[in-house]
């Protein structure tokens, strides 16, 4: 996994972005989504500095992850929500890990105490039938 890495998502990666999230949604297997949003919408509704986008070694976007607060409530400001999709080819090598790695770190960075995330059932196996993890965050002393 030395070839790919993880950088803060930025308005360039939204075309691989929307394409990623797309082909997720056509899956059927991700989301109740039927149609990926346009940039504007994903960006205004996406934590800004809880999104990052996973690049290969010729700087292709190979996945990303991002958060959305769950409540405007004050009791929930530390509470998000989190997608992670990973490019078809770039599946079973570990970027979604990587992903889940900068977004455990900005998350504990900025004091938030709780990362959901809505799994649908049957859908949390891996090639091979293993079954993918599931542990819930534990904060670091």
């Amino acid at each position: 996994m030395a070839e790919t890495h993880v950088i803060p998502m930025t308005v360039e990666h939204a075309s691989a972005v929307l394409r990623i999230y797309q082909a997720g949604i056509d899956t059927g297997d991700a989301t109740f989504e039927t149609v990926a949003p346009d940039w504007e919408t994903f960006d205004r509704v996406h934590l800004d500095h809880h999104r990052f986008v996973a690049v290969n070694a010729v700087g292709d976007v190979v996945g990303w992850v991002a958060a959305v607060p769950v409540s405007s409530r004050c009791v929930y400001a530390g509470v998000m929500e989190h997608s992670v999709y990973v490019d078809t080819a770039a599946r079973s090598a570990g970027v979604g890990g990587l992903l889940l790695a900068a977004l455990i770190a900005s998350a504990e960075q900025a004091g938030v105490w709780t990362i959901q995330s809505g799994i649908f059932p049957g859908k949390h196996r891996q090639p091979g039938g293993a079954s993918s993890s599931r542990v819930p965050h534990r904060r670091r002393s």
